[in-house]
């Protein structure tokens, strides 16, 4: 046989095993299914529409209309999801997220648990994500590369979990946030670390964590509240370092992410030209015009003070950093809502892990009570979500093209936002994981 003869046979092998792989395994999900819907939330527009049908294909949506007409074009054999007495919206994306871990005893965590811990209870936190509706997040900060590992399983139908962008190891100043303090200088941690400074390390840390799988960076440009430095605001690092960070990012096709609680740190982070503003909680006016001009997001999570105020005296923590949140959380509050009556873009995020995974919706009606519509705040995790993490041709909406990633609750969130509390159905990629609403019925075609 000639070589050529050869590779065209070679060829043919493979791409007949291809076929024949599709066939055994990808039958279901190239799968047509119609979800009929009482109630349809158009989120560009705000618009609610009825008795609407969206047609999908494999894990795309294919239709998107009126039920009667959408039906029409559906095939005969077509699986239909019967939500005419819910609203459907696009699946929901949380920014923010620390989806590896769980609070919890301080002393514990820090010196009983390991980052195997952490692992093998991962899988759960992401389950109660999904289950809650939010069908993508940005994971913010991960130990040893756990985060890159959950994101995979869950690519490969391993586990059952959301979409996931990850950044690995949060980059820290030596004795920043990113960093243990407040314990003798003989204590040693080991395992992978995203402390760097200087332009030199930083660069080298970033083309580490790309490596082995970054999807963004997240740099820690201020101090914050849940670590033992004194300041909870403070710049920990420099416009020449953050300037290194950014520039470091692009070239590998990277976005970043800045951890900045102070007024200072936010500015130079949004100078260097970050793609957010993670809590900003300090912010003073000029930090709220730059950001507005630069187009830079704020992901503020202003739920959770709640919960920390609440809780983490219990859980064990330090009294300094009781006092932290305190000197913070109002003011980030209150900040927030001048950013959102100043036109900065805001995108849903809540630092899901500092309280318990799934109670992530909890944070709408925070945002409504401090300055957005219930429209903004479901804007900011879905279409504005998904333009900050570079996702808007896939995810955000329901539109055609898009992925098949439908929610749906009981009531109007638009008149309640906290009806998103409790999401009764959820799909992702055109698979059905969540259903207290049909109880399997079949509607009228």
């Amino acid at each position: 046989m000639s070589r050529r003869a050869g590779l065209i046979l070679l060829t043919s092998v493979l791409a007949a095993r291809a076929v024949s792989a599709q066939a055994d395994s990808g039958g279901a999900a190239r799968a047509s299914v119609l979800v009929r819907a009482g109630r349809l939330l158009a989120v560009r527009t705000g618009a609610v529409l009825t008795n609407q049908a969206i047609l999908i294909e494999g894990d795309r949506i294919k239709e998107i209309g009126a039920a009667d007409a959408v039906a029409a074009h559906a095939p005969r054999e077509a699986r239909v999801i019967d939500l005419r007495n819910a609203t459907v919206l696009p699946g929901l994306i949380d920014c923010h997220t620390h989806i590896t871990s769980d609070p919890g005893d301080y002393y514990k965590q820090l010196f009983r648990m390991s980052a195997i811990d952490e692992a093998v209870r991962a899988h759960l936190y992401a389950k109660r994500t999904l289950d809650a509706g939010f069908t993508t997040v940005r994971n913010v900060g991960a130990g040893e590369f756990i985060d890159v590992a959950l994101r995979n399983a869950i690519n490969e139908g391993a586990i059952p979990g959301p979409r996931m962008l990850v950044s690995t190891m949060p980059l820290s100043a030596t004795g920043g946030h990113g960093d243990v303090n407040g314990m003798s200088p003989y204590l040693r941690f080991e395992g992978f670390s995203g402390i760097a400074n200087g332009v030199d390390q930083i660069r080298e840390k970033i083309r580490f964590e790309v490596k082995y799988g970054a999807d963004l960076i997240k740099v820690l440009a201020s101090a914050g509240v849940l670590s033992e430095e004194e300041s909870v605001g403070a710049p920990q690092y420099t416009q020449e370092e953050l300037n290194a960070v950014v520039e470091e990012a692009a070239m590998w096709g990277r976005k970043v992410a800045a951890h900045a609680h102070g007024a200072e740190a936010i500015k130079r982070a949004v100078r260097a030209g970050v793609a957010s503003v993670e809590h900003g909680s300090l912010i003073d006016d000029e930090g709220i015009r730059l950001m507005k001009e630069r187009g830079t997001y704020l992901v503020a999570d202003i739920y959770n003070d709640d919960y920390i105020l609440a809780e983490y005296t219990r859980l064990g923590f330090p009294q300094k950093i009781i006092e932290k949140e305190r000197l913070v959380g109002r003011q980030q509050r209150e900040n927030f809502k001048k950013a959102v009556q100043a036109g900065v873009k805001i995108a849903f995020g809540t630092d899901a892990g500092v309280y318990p995974h799934g109670w992530n919706a909890k944070q709408f009606a925070h945002m409504v009570r401090w300055g957005t519509t219930p429209l903004q705040a479901i804007q900011a995790a879905t279409v504005n979500a998904a333009d900050l993490i570079g996702w808007a041709d896939r995810v955000g909406a329901l539109e055609p093209g898009k992925l098949a990633d439908v929610i749906a609750v009981v009531g109007d969130p638009l008149q309640d936002v906290t009806v998103l509390e409790h999401v009764g159905f959820v799909m992702k990629g055109g698979q059905v994981v969540k259903d207290s609403l049909t109880g399997g019925a079949k509607a009228a075609r």
